[in-house]
């Protein structure tokens, strides 16, 4: 017993202060995206060709956030002229549509709380995990919120097995046809009222395997979604964030 005590004095208090303190992200992160409307015409299209997603609308000089990868490709070939990634980890939205930037404005998309789940819930969320066919980044990275660094259930959000106790599902993946009837199954037997997560660029469009006849080019096309993670994968902060905004539980 006291090696315990002595040991634990010793490691000290592990989980971060967030959203008390915020939690300063790696240089090399590539969080939202700053977009460089007046950038040569020239780069915008060479980036929009070699955009392995077709995130990129040159006409428009827009980014899709929902297929886009952050792979850092246009960042590297316009060397920063065009588009540049900042350590803004705030890129969850409640809109689609706001997922598609269109200039160089750094402001944090925009999330709605959903004030009638938090007063039906309060500061209690209980998800169900759905990976529609996904490569595992996106679970694997789902499972970093349950260690004592972030510790997801201190402000009362867990991971349940079963759909029949859950009050949301989040989906991972690229909705493989597969899994459709499956995914179909388990919303159909999570209780209302229920929130529905599109977590990970695979599941808000396809990602990488968009347009192959494998998948189904998002969770929207058969489900609506509340909520959309856009990264590949999202970082788990990305995903925190998110859920606590959309909660109420923070403001910012």
């Amino acid at each position: 017993m006291f090696s315990i005590i002595k040991n634990r004095i010793k490691q000290g208090y592990k989980t971060s202060k967030y959203p008390l303190k915020e939690i300063m992200l790696p240089e090399k992160y590539r969080g939202l995206p700053s977009i460089n409307k007046d950038c040569e015409k020239n780069t915008i299209i060479t980036c929009a060709i070699n955009c392995p997603t077709q995130a990129i609308n040159a006409s428009e000089q827009s980014l899709d956030l929902g297929r886009c990868v952050f792979c850092g490709l246009c960042e590297e070939i316009s060397d920063g002229t065009f588009i540049k990634f900042t350590r803004n980890y705030k890129t969850g939205a409640s809109d689609r549509r706001q997922l598609t930037l269109y200039s160089d404005d750094l402001k944090d998309l925009e999330i709605s709380t959903n004030k009638y789940f938090k007063k039906l819930f309060g500061r209690s969320l209980q998800i169900r995990q759905v990976s529609a066919g996904g490569c595992n980044a996106c679970e694997a990275d789902l499972n970093v919120l349950n260690t004592p660094f972030f510790d997801i259930s201190r402000f009362g959000i867990q991971f349940v097995a079963s759909p029949r106790h859950a009050d949301a599902i989040m989906v991972t993946g690229p909705i493989t046809r597969n899994m459709k009837n499956a995914l179909i199954r388990t919303f159909e037997a999570t209780p209302d009222p229920k929130i529905v997560i599109a977590s990970g660029t695979c599941s808000i469009s396809g990602g990488i395997f968009r347009g192959s006849s494998e998948q189904l080019n998002g969770l929207d096309s058969i489900l609506k979604a509340d909520l959309y993670i856009p990264g590949c994968p999202p970082h788990p902060l990305t995903v925190l964030h998110s859920l606590l905004k959309y909660l109420g539980i923070i403001k910012s």
